[in-house]
C-alpha cells in the first residue's frame, strides 16, 4: 500500500516543482498562500479532531487487520488526504490541469487508506474538505495582503496613485 503511504509525498514533489516553474509573482504568491495554508489545515484537523471521534476500522473490528503498522488514535480526518487536498488545491490555483490531477490523486490517496483498513470514508471526505478549506483561506489572505506588497514581489505594475484632473492639477 505505497500509494497510502507514500503518495502524498509525491504530491507535495509536484507541488515543489510547480512553485519552481512559476514565475516571480506565482513563486511569492504559492509561498504566501502555501505558508498559511499548511497552518490552517493544521488547526482544522486539530479542530475537527476534538469535535469528533472515529476510531480506526481495525480498532472497531479487530478482525479486521491493517495492511501497515499503523496507532490505534483518532482516524478523524484523514491527515494525509488533508494535505495531499491542500497541495492540490493551492496547485489547482496557479496549473488548473496539474491542480486537477494532484486533486484526483490525493482522493486516490484517501481511497488506499481505506482499501488499507486504517480509515473510513467519512474521515476522507472530511480530510479532503478540510484541504480545500485551508488552501482557500491561503488564497484568501494573499488576495488581501498582496495589494499591500511591493510590486518586486508581487509582479504587479506599480500604482500611479490619484489621476489628477485638470482642476486638480492647476492648484497654486
Amino acid at each position: 500500500m505505497a500509494v497510502a503511504q507514500y503518495l502524498p509525498f509525491v504530491i507535495v514533489a509536484v507541488g515543489a516543482v510547480v512553485w519552481l516553474l512559476a514565475p516571480r509573482s506565482g513563486k511569492v504568491a504559492m509561498l504566501v498562500e502555501g505558508a498559511v495554508a499548511l497552518a490552517a489545515v493544521g488547526v482544522l484537523i486539530l479542530v475537527a479532531a476534538a469535535l469528533h471521534t472515529d476510531p480506526r476500522p481495525f480498532v472497531v473490528d479487530p478482525t479486521v487487520k491493517p495492511l501497515f503498522a499503523h496507532p490505534a488514535d483518532n482516524g478523524f480526518p484523514s491527515d494525509h488526504t488533508a494535505l495531499s487536498m491542500t497541495v492540490a488545491a493551492l496547485v489547482w490555483v496557479q496549473r488548473r490541469t496539474v491542480g486537477a490531477v494532484l486533486a484526483v490523486l490525493a482522493l486516490c490517496v484517501g481511497a488506499a487508506r481505506v482499501l488499507a483498513h486504517v480509515h473510513h470514508v467519512q474521515d476522507i471526505l472530511a480530510g479532503a474538505v478540510i484541504g480545500v478549506a485551508a488552501a482557500a483561506i491561503g488564497v484568501l489572505v494573499w488576495s488581501l495582503v498582496s495589494h499591500r506588497l511591493p510590486a518586486r514581489l508581487t509582479g504587479q505594475a506599480p500604482s500611479a496613485g490619484p489621476a489628477q484632473t485638470p482642476e486638480t492639477a492647476a492648484t497654486p
